[in-house]
């Protein structure tokens, strides 16, 4: 799903409007300080996100997140709701992998 519009939000709150007019704060607290995200805790980086060229969220530092990802955790929808496609692919690979 395509991000067309996102802002900082508090508390490490990230805004987005969806190109299907879905919209909401997704919370990132949870990574904040771990890892490549350790770099939110410094003052002023988590409010400095943009959009990416690709539509991704992205921060200083070559920092991004995953925007499918992200409208997942949004709306509550599970993969396969999203991407029908992937049922066949599981499917298909439960037939090969254990038929043989």
């Amino acid at each position: 799903m395509k991000i067309i519009e996102l802002s900082a939000r508090e508390d490490f709150g990230l805004f987005l409007r969806c190109e299907d007019g879905t919209q909401g704060v997704v919370d990132l607290s949870r990574l904040a300080g771990r890892g490549v995200f350790s770099s939110w805790m410094q003052p002023g980086v988590f409010e400095q996100v943009k959009l990416s060229d690709e539509g991704a969220p992205e921060w200083p530092g070559e920092v991004d997140l995953c925007p499918d990802s992200l409208y997942l955790r949004l709306t509550g929808k599970q993969p396969e709701e999203v991407f029908p496609n992937l049922r066949r692919i599981r499917a298909r690979a439960w037939v090969i992998c254990c038929s043989a």
